[in-house]
């Protein structure tokens, strides 16, 4: 308990202080802005995705092929927390930021309210990071009931590296992408919550149209290799979606409370998580599945609404260009 404390500390700082040292960083020194996705991509590409493909391996190496049991990921993954705090403590410089704009925590939390209520946009992004999130972290419940339904014999450490192999795709994908003057990161995102909203149905239909095996123990059914299809295109669209909502962040959320709402947003995340978790065992593992691809499906209806509310800006500034020059260029993006 006092190390999932721990970690919801970690985890609440590795995805806030780090992205926002990183855009305040990127701004101050006038670095090109196509640069911050670039950045975002590579380090999905990497951290998310290279590094996790090789600690799923060695994972695997220490349970299976050394025998050494269940709870040796964990100890080794102490070792690695250690050596990275040593090389943080002797190479990093802290980063006071400015003395003089230090709040207090209720005020910062209050001017982090006042920013998500008086803008849209920001309250819009918050919920689909939540709504997506939240299906991502109950997806990492589910699959491995979900794979070996009758006690099958699956590598979980190979699988876990098949995912992270996925979403290193979907970044790669995500930066060639966010490149492209179009589409722009608003309209893609769409489509790609859509399709991780059909992949997590894949589950829901091979129980009703694939007969369920009788036989206790053995290799993965073929409905466990069909769904295992659908768990690879969804961890792909949480390849792309990590480097996009980050690359969103930085245009929507005012840089002052850029990290104090990025925290927000993971209040509602883990009381959703909680939640369903809480309650995993009153549901069959198809319900819960049916309502990750409808929240990933509301996800897509409120990017949409985003998308929106951001052009209405360029059509202003257009249709007050075309008022003075009637022969003017529609903006691109």
């Amino acid at each position: 308990m006092i190390g999932r404390v721990l970690g919801g500390i970690a985890t609440s700082l590795l995805f806030s202080a780090f992205e926002s040292w990183l855009v305040a960083e990127h701004n101050k020194r006038g670095f090109e802005q196509q640069w911050l996705s670039l950045t975002f991509s590579k380090a999905i590409f990497l951290g998310n995705g290279l590094i996790a493909i090789f600690s799923g391996l060695f994972g695997n190496l220490l349970v299976d092929s050394l025998s050494l049991g269940p709870v040796a990921p964990f100890d080794a993954a102490a070792c690695f927390l250690a050596i990275g705090m040593a090389i943080i403590l002797s190479s990093w410089t802290e980063n006071y930021g400015d003395a003089s704009e230090n709040k207090d925590l209720l005020t910062q939390f209050r001017g982090a309210a006042v920013a998500i209520t008086s803008d849209e946009k920001i309250a819009l992004l918050g919920a689909i990071q939540s709504l997506f999130e939240g299906s991502m972290y109950t997806f990492v419940f589910l699959w491995t009931p979900a794979l070996s339904p009758n006690d099958e014999e699956i590598p979980h450490g190979f699988i876990f590296a098949t995912f992270m192999l996925a979403s290193m795709l979907g970044s790669s994908l995500a930066s060639r992408l966010m490149a492209r003057s179009s589409p722009r990161v608003e309209s893609y995102m769409q489509i790609v919550f859509v399709i991780s909203s059909v992949s997590l149905v894949l589950p829901i239909i091979t129980n009703f149209l694939v007969a369920p095996s009788k036989v206790k123990g053995g290799r993965i059914s073929f409905a466990g290799c069909l769904q295992l299809l659908g768990f690879c295109t969804f961890e792909a669209c949480v390849g792309i979606f990590w480097p996009s909502i980050m690359k969103m962040r930085s245009q929507y959320i005012p840089e002052e409370a850029r990290s104090t709402i990025m925290n927000f947003f993971r209040i509602p995340l883990n009381i959703f998580v909680c939640i369903v978790l809480y309650n995993v065992n009153a549901f069959p593992i198809t319900v819960m599945f049916g309502m990750c691809s409808i929240f990933l499906f509301v996800a897509s209806i409120l990017q949409r609404r985003l998308m929106a509310i951001s052009d209405k800006p360029k059509m202003e500034s257009w249709t007050a260009m075309t008022e003075r020059d009637p022969e003017a260029e529609p903006l691109n993006d």
